[in-house]
């Protein structure tokens, strides 16, 4: 099966879950009714649903909803009616299509009178003609509609959700300016804490070795005519003290632009960092385009930073890392099987990555329950 194949069978399971988990929820609803009118109880369901919708969707989580009571109540009656509606339309017809492929064959071992399909009413199986003919040909269609109406639907469902639990636009553009001013100040913080590092770096090391070449090569000046052994050793020494000088320069530049993303591009950078990884690490990059320099700077740390973490405090052993560009947004996920619980506050370099990302006005998702496994989503806007 080739790579986009895959990928739509994962699709169909996806929304399978999803529709039939819809389907389960909307009964509990209406079984749960009295509790979920609860404003608390009714926005933590919902905060729930919405991170299902999200996760369905392959976009960052939104966070707990923030949207009014009565916005919740809408929501809830929307999600009970859909839920029933899509699941129970998935169940006849998945369900059928799985009940007549087992009953087609074995026709001849059931009681008389059965039909192909258990769900509703199906081909009734009387002989071998019958079943090789109008049961396949049942099955085959019904395993299309499946196929081909429960991923659209799953996500049908999914978008609606996100719209009725998502606050208006107006609020919704207040909070907007609200996180892009706090991110902004952010940035500044970063971007100033950035500078003192380089003016750092330059000074106490790069600096301090030219100072010191710069008085060798005095020295040996004044003592060419005298004493030419000293010079040639002066010499030697200021020769040493510029390569290490050099080597300090490439490793501040490194931290600015890594010059491997000149060299290479954003794909062939990041399949650099997995081959020097510590742990084994699976790397799948999709069609990224033209990507601007500041976007892949904050992508390349990002993956060598969740690296970096997998190995040294996540005792993992595997890595995967999937980067794609979806119209004007790069996602980036990195998942690792170590142990989770993962906490930015205590150094682990998450904080890093957030700070680059919210620089550009991005999104950051870090998922590490105690057990593991860890998941790193970010997301940055990149053009169209």
């Amino acid at each position: 099966m080739n790579h986009h194949g895959a990928g739509r069978l994962s699709e169909l399971w996806r929304g399978l879950g999803y529709l039939l988990g819809s389907l389960v929820t909307a009964v509990v609803a209406l079984v749960a009714l009295p509790v979920l009118v609860v404003p608390t109880a009714g926005r933590a369901w919902a905060s729930w649903h919405r991170r299902r919708a999200d996760r369905l969707l392959r976009v960052p989580g939104s966070g707990p909803v923030r949207v009014g009571p009565w916005r919740v109540l809408g929501w809830l009656g929307a999600s009970v009616v859909t839920g029933v509606a899509f699941g129970l339309a998935v169940v006849l017809c998945a369900g059928n299509a799985l009940t007549t492929a087992v009953t087609v064959p074995l026709w001849w071992a059931l009681p008389a009178g059965t039909r192909a399909g258990g769900f509703a009413a199906g081909v009734p199986l009387s002989g071998w003609g019958t079943a090789l003919t109008l049961g396949t040909a049942q099955a085959v269609v019904l395993a299309a509609l499946t196929y081909g109406l429960v991923p659209p639907v799953a996500r049908l469902h999914a978008r609606l959700c996100v719209a009725l639990l998502s606050p208006p636009a107006a609020e919704a553009l207040a909070r907007r300016v609200e996180a892009l001013t706090e991110t902004r100040a952010e940035a500044m913080n970063a971007h100033g804490a950035e500078l003192r590092r380089i003016e750092r770096d330059l000074h106490d090391g790069t600096q301090a070795r030219l100072v010191a070449i710069a008085m060798r090569l005095g020295v040996a000046r004044e003592l060419l005519d005298e004493d030419p052994r000293s010079v040639a050793a002066l010499l030697a020494e200021a020769h040493e003290s510029a390569e290490e000088a050099m080597a300090e320069l490439r490793t501040v530049i490194r931290t600015i632009y890594p010059p491997i993303l000149a060299d290479r591009g954003l794909a062939g950078a990041l399949a650099a960092l997995g081959a020097r990884s510590a742990i084994d690490t699976t790397l799948d990059v999709g069609d990224l385009g033209t990507i601007p320099a500041a976007v892949e700077t904050v992508a390349y740390f990002t993956v060598a930073e969740a690296l970096t973490n997998a190995a040294k405090h996540s005792r993992a052993t595997r890595t995967t890392v999937r980067v794609a560009r979806e119209g004007d947004r790069l996602s980036i996920e990195a998942t690792d099987d170590g142990v989770g619980g993962a906490d930015e506050t205590r150094g682990t370099g998450i904080a890093g990555i957030r700070h680059r990302v919210l620089a550009l006005d991005g999104t950051v998702d870090v998922r590490s329950p105690g057990g593991g496994p860890t998941t790193i989503t970010v997301s940055l806007a990149c053009g169209s």
